[in-house]
């Protein structure tokens, strides 16, 4: 038993020392890209305001999306809500766009992961408490369950899943984070 010990221990060691860093950074910004880059940018186009300055004029949806009862309070106009509101849906839109595209290019990559797992929280309890998802169990989950695509608990959570390898792991080896770090280094 301690000689398949061994071989196992040799074996995986090796791979875990040649693959963890480089190979898995890179999965995960390829599972990212393919499975949440779109999601998050179609989302962020619905946020978009109408004409070549709608980056920095929130449609209505956007207000709706992010603040749904303070634009119920205000009657869906969004001229009643003041420049926190706007700053926040600005910010968050601006946050779809560019936080993903940082991912899929390894630039600041351990910041944009930190700053998606932020985002998907924000995402998550405006989900829950504005919009009213703690009372729809179908769309909310559970964990442990026998249903593994809840589009809260379950989703949600392996995305944070993979935003924690790049936080802690980094962009790996094919990433403009590693390219400017080489370049740090020889000049």
């Amino acid at each position: 038993m301690r000689a398949l010990l061994s071989i196992h221990d040799s074996i995986f060691d090796r791979v875990e020392a040649r693959l963890a860093d480089g190979l898995l950074p890179v999965l995960v910004r390829f599972t990212f890209a393919a499975t949440l880059l779109f999601y998050f940018w179609n989302s962020a186009m619905t946020k978009l305001g109408s004409g070549p300055f709608g980056l920095f004029q929130p449609s209505m949806g956007a207000y709706a999306q992010i603040f749904p009862r303070a634009m119920e309070a205000a009657g869906y106009d969004a001229s009643r809500l003041g420049s926190f509101h706007w700053l926040v849906v600005l910010a968050g839109t601006w946050a779809e766009f560019l936080l993903p595209l940082l991912i899929v290019l390894g630039l600041a990559t351990r910041l944009a992961a930190l700053g998606m797992i932020g985002f998907v929280a924000v995402q998550t309890l405006t989900d829950l408490f504005g919009h009213g998802v703690l009372g729809q169990p179908e769309t909310l989950g559970a964990w442990f369950d026998r249903v593994p695509d809840a589009a809260i608990m379950d989703q949600r959570l392996f995305w944070i899943a993979l935003l924690s390898v790049l936080l802690i792991k980094g962009a790996g080896p094919l990433s403009l984070d590693r390219l400017l770090r080489r370049q740090a280094e020889s000049g």
